[in-house]
Formats: C-alpha cells, sequence, structure tokens
C-alpha cells in the first residue's frame, strides 16, 4: 500500500481525510500526520476508535511519501510544497498559491480526473467546496447544452473558516439564550454570526470578495471554456455543508425534464427533488453525507434558454476532503 502524508492534520479538512484513510482500511504505519510546530506527543483521531501520531513538518524528509496532501495554510504550501516534489512526491494542495500556473490542473474528482493520468501532472490543486457542488451537477448538462452563463448565491457555513469559527457560532448562541452580552465575542466575523446572515465570505477585492472571485475564476478554470459567472456569497449560523442557488443560462434550448435526467447519470449527486413541502434537501440533512444533492430544479422564464436548482453538500466530506481521498485513490 502506498505511503500518503497529511499535512494539516489538525484542520477541518485534514482531520476529514485521516478519517477517509482509517475507512478505507489504511494502515497507521502507512499514513504520516505532520503539523507545523507541533509538540511532542500530539496525536490525532484516525477512525472512530485509534489515534495516530501527529510528527513536525520541519525537517520532515519526504523521500517513501507517494501522496502527500497539504491541508494547512498557504504559507506552509509556500514552505513545503517545492520539498515534496523535489522527492517525487505527488502533491495534492488545498491553498490558492498555484491557481496563476496553467501547469497545475484544478481537480474535480468525477469531471476531469482524467488529467491525473498524464505523466507530467504531479501537483494538482482542488476548488472550493461550493465550486465542486455546482459544476458536478452540470457535467452532462454543459456536454449537452453548453453552458454560457452562471448566477451562483452561496450559503457557507461557519465551517468555512475552520474549528475557530464555528466556536463563535456555538460561543454566541449559548450567550443569546443565557441573555449575556455579545461585546468582545466577535473574532473570526465582522458581525454577529448567531441569528444572523453576513453578506460577506472573505476579504474584499474592489466590489467582490475574494470567494466570490474564487468562484467565477475556479469555474472557469475547470471547465476550460468561457463562462460568464456571477456570485453572491453568504454566511449563514450553520455549523457544517454549503449550499448554493443556481441561475443557469445555455447556448441551446434547454429542457428542464432532460436536464433532470442528465444529472442523474453522474455518480455522487442525488436528485430529491419533489414538489411538496419538505420535499428538498437542506444543510441540516446532509452532514456526514459524502453525495451531493439537488432539490428545487425548475425553468428560469427570466432567459430564453435558462434553468435553476438548490444544491446542498457537506462542505467538509464531499466538498475538499472527498474529493481529495477520491484523488488519493486515482494515485495510490
Amino acid at each position: 500500500m502506498k505511503k500518503i502524508a497529511v499535512i494539516g492534520a489538525d484542520s477541518s479538512v485534514g482531520r476529514e481525510v485521516l478519517a477517509f484513510l482509517a475507512n478505507d482500511g489504511y494502515k497507521k504505519e502507512n499514513v504520516i500526520a505532520m503539523d507545523v510546530a507541533v509538540p511532542l506527543g500530539t496525536q490525532a483521531a484516525f477512525g472512530e476508535e485509534d489515534d495516530i501520531d501527529v510528527i513536525n513538518l520541519e525537517g520532515f524528509d519526504f523521500s517513501g511519501v507517494d501522496v502527500a496532501v497539504f491541508a494547512a495554510e498557504e504559507e506552509v504550501s509556500k514552505r513545503y510544497v517545492h520539498k515534496a516534489l523535489d522527492k517525487k512526491v505527488k502533491v495534492i494542495d488545498c491553498s490558492n498559491i498555484f491557481f496563476g500556473r496553467d501547469d497545475v490542473p484544478m481537480i474535480l474528482s468525477g469531471l476531469n480526473d482524467d488529467l491525473l493520468n498524464k505523466k507530467d501532472v504531479n501537483l494538482v490543486m482542488i476548488p472550493s467546496a461550493v465550486v465542486a457542488q455546482i459544476l458536478l451537477p452540470l457535467r452532462e448538462v454543459d456536454k449537452e447544452y453548453k453552458i454560457k452563463r452562471l448566477i451562483v448565491s452561496t450559503y457557507n457555513s461557519t465551517s468555512i473558516y475552520g474549528t475557530e469559527a464555528m466556536d463563535e457560532l456555538f460561543a454566541q448562541t449559548r450567550k443569546i439564550f443565557m441573555n449575556e452580552s455579545l461585546v468582545d465575542n466577535q473574532k473570526v466575523f465582522e458581525k454577529q454570526v448567531a441569528f444572523n446572515v453576513i453578506p460577506q465570505v472573505e476579504d474584499f477585492i474592489g466590489d467582490e470578495t475574494q470567494y466570490e472571485w474564487k468562484i467565477n475564476a475556479e469555474v472557469k478554470k475547470i471547465v476550460g471554456h468561457d463562462i460568464k459567472v456571477h456570485a453572491n456569497c453568504a454566511i449563514v449560523p450553520a455549523f457544517v455543508g454549503s449550499a448554493a442557488y443556481v441561475n443557469v443560462e445555455c447556448e441551446k434550448d434547454v429542457d428542464v425534464a432532460d436536464v433532470e435526467k442528465l444529472m442523474k447519470k453522474v455518480n455522487g449527486l442525488i436528485v430529491f427533488d419533489k414538489k411538496t413541502k419538505g420535499g428538498y434537501v437542506t444543510l441540516s440533512d446532509v452532514q456526514g453525507e459524502q453525495e451531493v444533492y439537488i432539490s428545487r430544479l425548475r425553468q428560469d422564464v427570466s432567459v430564453k434558454s435558462g434553468f435553476s436548482f438548490w444544491t446542498v453538500a457537506d462542505d467538509l466530506r464531499f466538498g475538499v476532503a472527498g474529493n481529495i481521498y477520491n484523488i488519493i485513490k486515482k494515485w495510490a
């Protein structure tokens, strides 16, 4: 069995990747969990009943490692990815530092993972979770109708910012119920996140945020042809998951019944769309799930050839860690 290194073992993504490896039967001796400046004796969960030692990344020799997953901060990738590549290790990077390089593909498993078979591809990056759950349902639709425009409205949980953000939501919710003050309780978010919706994900760059810009750029990089994209992104008071309403405009006249058939051809996608009360899937329904769920599929009568749909997924298990794990299986 190939040897896998997970850098950022204490991050939300790193923990999920370790869980995938453990559940698939990987032995601890074939998995290396790492972090930066980690105290001696630190451990991370490896499956439901076992732990794995977390070693210090500084000075680590990547010789003998087959695949390295970088799920830590961008600075870590900047410093250490090249050290892994120098040892002929295949690298999956979760940051955006290689986005401008045409020789580094962005891989969405089930859509363009055939690129992993190319001999010269040893470094790949992965898209944002919400981009993965938007594009996977559209794989066959784009082939049939050719998409020319997307309007995306995302509803992201606090997990997009990691454990500290999730803890802030929990703490604020508790304080509100206990009638305590929220003064000095906003560390991750600029506004109260409990019982609120915040129309900002990541920092502003001009009129849009970095996250809105990334959705636009990542869609175009993965799809490979020009698509106009307008994204509006917000944080909702949920712990895990990401959701989006997506309006799709195509070059050819589109039939929604056919779109549903095309979506159902895609592995890892579940269309649950009943035109009754509760006949749709929400964030709380998908926590711990590995699939993308589609609901509210309907014609968009505001344009000549359009439709819209609602998509939800567990952003950690499907959107990021699940994608990483599928890439590992292709490579290892």
